[in-house]
């Protein structure tokens, strides 16, 4: 027999094997600790379990209308053995710690190495992207960029991610009213434990 608690599932271990384990307090067997959940990626993500994990580095931007920067970054990518896979990503000043930057959003695969992301950041503007992913490489392009009446004028975002070797890395190029497609922000990053 189960009892039942409000405890949130904590997961346990992240794996580029499509297999995620989650540790529950939710459901307790009688007498022992918690169960242990064991769920695979769908089929339709499975391209993309390079990317599952937490990732923490540093990376630089550059752009025309503002002077070069650093920043340290966290990005996380996790799924719930749905057709899609959770995406977050933070960053913060490497000088003061100061925060900079969040986006959050969701890649789905919809087939044949077809690729679609849907975010949001902080700064009142969402992309939609689609784009392509084979041998551990992702590549999208914006398909649909929404603002708020007060967000930066965006009108373009290309994102390149890929794993080299036990590195994820990634470039982002952003094109605005008045500046074209330029390289903006570029990353390196691990794989941590948690």
């Amino acid at each position: 027999m189960s009892t039942m608690s409000c405890r949130t599932i904590r997961l346990l271990n992240d794996s580029s094997r499509g297999v995620v384990r989650y540790r529950t307090s939710r459901y307790r067997v009688k007498g022992k600790g918690a169960v242990v959940i064991t769920l695979e990626l769908d089929p339709a993500v499975r391209a993309l379990a390079f990317l599952v994990g937490t990732w923490r580095g540093e990376g630089a931007g550059d752009y025309p209308t503002i002077r070069p920067f650093r920043y340290r970054e966290e990005i996380r990518v996790w799924h719930t053995g749905k057709p899609f896979l959770f995406y977050t990503q933070r960053t913060e000043a490497v000088d003061d710690g100061r925060p900079l930057h969040t986006e959050m959003g969701y890649l789905r695969g919809v087939g044949d190495g077809r690729v679609e992301m849907v975010v949001a950041q902080h700064i009142g503007f969402a992309e939609i992207s689609i784009g392509t992913v084979s041998d551990n490489r992702l590549r999208l392009k914006s398909l649909h960029l929404g603002r708020t009446p007060t967000a930066k004028a965006v009108t373009g975002v290309e994102r390149e991610i890929w794993l080299d070797g036990d590195t994820l890395r990634y470039e982002l190029r952003m094109a605005m009213e008045t500046v074209p497609l330029t390289k903006h922000l570029q990353a390196s990053f691990h794989r941590t434990a948690d």
